[in-house]
């Protein structure tokens, strides 16, 4: 559906500070960049107004945005602390256990990149064990402007009350609902293989979408796992 101006009519409304005739720059690169984007703004019965904001801010918001499913949520535990320390590497040098790289993004469900998004992550080490004392294998992050984030780590051993191994998460954003999930691993043994088939073994997996892949590389003596996992997070 068009916008009609004022006058009734459904020409878009151009912004003369966007081209100005006779200045002697209408043919240069930003000014035809710009004259595309107009075009196609008209084609779009688009109604473009006098704005302070630079024309990139303007295509942005016509960019579209895939809608995301929210990530299921998943327990808390009774292991979370407040207050632990801003940091990405939580393994130490000498640290037994495969070392791993979790990385991801954080989403809005409309599909944005969610920049200074809030991430409390905590783990076992690899026995199994939880630091109730201390904070080993416990981090809060920042996603960057583009909502990225990075932890070094170790893949988490297993412990007697849970059945696979897992990696805790609590992420906020400003204008969204607070995630608690988890993340689980595709090569965990529990699951002999298929996640698909096995990953009701832990009654504590809500959804075979917390189960990510893992990817090993590196040789025989320096072997480490990758893994990626993205967040989405519900608007209030």
């Amino acid at each position: 559906m068009k916008h009609k101006n004022n006058d009734n009519s459904t020409e878009p409304v151009t912004d003369e500070r966007i081209i100005r005739p006779g200045s002697g720059n209408e043919d240069s690169p930003l000014i035809m960049k710009r004259r595309r984007f107009l075009a196609r703004a008209a084609e779009l019965g688009v109604m473009i107004i006098a704005s302070p904001l630079s024309i990139h801010s303007i295509a942005r918001a016509f960019t579209f945005q895939a809608h995301r499913r929210p990530t299921p949520s998943n327990d808390l535990g009774p292991f979370y602390k407040r207050g632990a320390p801003h940091r990405k590497v939580l393994r130490a040098k000498g640290d037994p256990g495969l070392p791993l790289k979790i990385s991801g993004k954080v989403y809005s469900e409309k599909g944005y990149e969610l920049p200074d998004a809030t991430l409390e992550i905590w783990q076992t080490n690899a026995g199994g064990i939880y630091d109730t004392l201390g904070d080993r294998y416990r981090a809060q992050l920042i996603a960057n402007p583009n909502g990225k984030y990075e932890l070094e780590s170790v893949i988490p051993g297993h412990y007697p009350a849970r059945v696979c191994q897992h990696v805790h998460y609590l992420v906020r954003a400003d204008g969204h609902k607070p995630l608690v999930t988890q993340l689980y691993f595709a090569t965990d043994p529990v699951f002999e293989g298929d996640p698909d088939k096995n990953f009701h073994r832990d009654p504590l997996i809500t959804s075979r979408e917390l189960v990510r892949p893992v990817t090993i590389t590196g040789e025989p003596d320096s072997i480490t796992s990758d893994v990626n996992f993205n967040l989405v997070l519900e608007a209030l």
